[in-house]
């Protein structure tokens, strides 16, 4: 395994290497631009030394100051990050830029989930774990400081994964407050809604997020960014605060499908602390992701078209006509739409019947109660003592959105003859649906709007990319997002990075008047 990291590693480097080759003797304008800056453009503004790390994260210190009270995208920003881009800045001048990762020196947030050993608190946006002390650096975190990265703070996010309760609003944490959606100052949608505010809004480079079911996808749309939810395993899940071990999922929300793609080559790979990464490792292609990033990645593409999800109702007329826009331009880059297909039993995905909740209700509180008690040092060390201190603490927690996921998680009793039956039936639904589809249409991708399809892949642990395609006329965002096989990742890479090339649909939110 250490061997294939290496080689991976190599790889991202010669690839970095080639596109600032690719630059030649164009340079920046005098004043640089950081706003929407990619992460090649910053790694081409170090190389010309035309920017700092430490410049860079103190433009971005001043955007938190300003929209961060407003928007509420970070719970905390890292006292350290400063000190750390210095020291970025000193082992440029001592290396090559070109042998440099295109995350060295580049600030990342991480979702309130994600452990860091370090002066920032790990608490799922509860004031439950403030205070807690975790072991060591989730193995994505340890993969970004592997890579050269800023750990500048933690993204806010519905509260506890939003897992707590159904009642609460999304985008809500006790700690971090009510994110807002930077283009409407709106609904940001969850659970990873800070990592996709702060991205959107120019308040970082690149963010972490987790899904468990919609968590990436659905506010990568809403907030007109990137999002990856890699096949499961692929991405390291120790250190993160669980739902479910069979579902859950770490992967990048950035503004572009480069960079979203730059950021999951470095934290993907094999983790001692989670065994799934050694199975799902056979997926990660030698060279990286980085190589499947062609402009005209959409030609030959067969990407299966499920009309369920283009169902808007009768009364709404913007959307059935914007994403036939969508799929026509998907056709121009060359793609081959197989339509009208079927997803066998979709329904019942969606009803509740599908036994998704009756599974995840079990093990989250498997995978909490083990989580906490690994903790160093935390005010709680199960979630009947979560429960408890929310109950203590109602005012501060704002109890009246309730508990109920925590309580009919607690009631549960191990994985007994009923979850059996749900995990049973979900692995059913998954190869009678939508890998039957897949496989008979021999498709490379499914194309859905916005994050509608989320948990056709989540009950199956199957990868999706959402890639932003518009706005409507009240200025939402909208998106489009592809999914496929275990493993598909490149071939998703390919068709989103051509649908972006083709379209440039992203702009940033005119938030200057906060």
């Amino acid at each position: 395994m250490a061997g294939q990291s290496f080689l991976l590693y190599v790889s991202m480097l010669l690839g970095l290497m080639a596109i600032l080759s690719s630059y030649g003797s164009c340079s920046f304008h005098t004043k640089l631009s950081i706003e929407e800056a990619t992460l090649i453009d910053l790694q081409h503004a170090f190389y010309q030394n035309k920017l700092t790390s430490r410049q860079l994260v103190e433009f971005y210190l001043e955007q938190v100051h300003r929209f961060n009270p407003i928007l509420k995208g970070i719970i905390e920003v890292n006292p350290d990050a400063l000190d750390q881009a210095s020291r970025a800045d000193i082992e440029r001048k001592k290396s090559s830029p070109r042998s440099l990762s295109p995350l060295h020196g580049i600030p990342v947030l991480v979702k309130d989930n994600i452990a860091t050993k370090d002066k920032l608190n790990t608490t799922a946006g509860s004031f439950a774990l403030l205070g807690s002390i975790v072991p060591r650096d989730a193995g994505v975190v340890t993969k970004l400081r592997m890579a050269g990265a800023i750990i500048f703070g933690k993204a806010s996010l519905s509260e506890w994964s939003y897992f707590r309760s159904n009642e609460l609003p999304s985008g809500w944490s006790a700690r971090g407050g009510q994110g807002k959606n930077p283009y409407i100052l709106g609904e940001p949608c969850g659970s990873s809604s800070g990592s996709a505010i702060s991205v959107a809004a120019n308040m970082v480079t690149v963010s972490l997020g987790t899904e468990t079911d919609g968590s990436i996808l659905c506010p990568s749309t809403l907030n007109s960014v990137v999002g990856i939810k890699p096949t499961v395993g692929l991405t390291s899940r120790a250190g993160v605060i669980p739902i479910s071990s069979r579902q859950d999922s770490v992967g990048p929300i950035c503004r572009t499908v480069s960079d979203a793609t730059y950021v999951l080559d470095a934290i993907v790979g094999a983790d001692r602390y989670d065994n799934s990464t050694i199975e799902a490792s056979k997926y990660i292609p030698k060279g990286g992701y980085g190589q499947f990033l062609r402009a005209g990645g959409l030609k030959g593409k067969r990407i299966g078209i499920v009309r369920e999800f283009y169902d808007f109702g009768h009364d709404e007329t913007f959307y059935p006509q914007a994403y036939e826009k969508v799929l026509k331009t998907l056709k121009k880059g060359g793609a081959i739409l197989v339509d009208n297909r079927t997803i066998d039993n979709l329904q019942l995905i969606f009803d509740g019947s599908s036994g998704e909740q009756i599974a995840l209700l079990a093990e989250f509180k498997i995978s909490l109660n083990a989580y906490l008690k690994e903790l160093v040092a935390s005010p709680i060390r199960s979630l009947s003592d979560a429960i408890e201190f929310n109950k203590k603490n109602s005012k501060l927690e704002n109890l009246e959105y309730g508990q109920e996921l925590f309580l009919k998680a607690e009631a549960t009793n191990g994985i007994g003859d009923a979850e059996k039956a749900a995990l049973a039936r979900l692995a059913k639904l998954s190869k009678d649906g939508f890998e039957r589809l897949m496989i008979k249409n021999k498709l490379d991708a499914i194309a859905a709007p916005g994050s509608l399809i989320s948990s056709v892949f989540a009950i199956g642990g199957f990868p999706g990319v959402s890639v932003p395609a518009g706005y409507d006329p009240q200025g939402v965002p909208y998106g489009i997002t592809f999914g496929g096989l275990k493993g598909f990742e490149p071939r998703l890479i390919e068709i989103a990075y051509g649908f972006e090339h083709l379209t440039k649909s992203r702009k940033p939110p005119s938030i200057n008047g906060l």
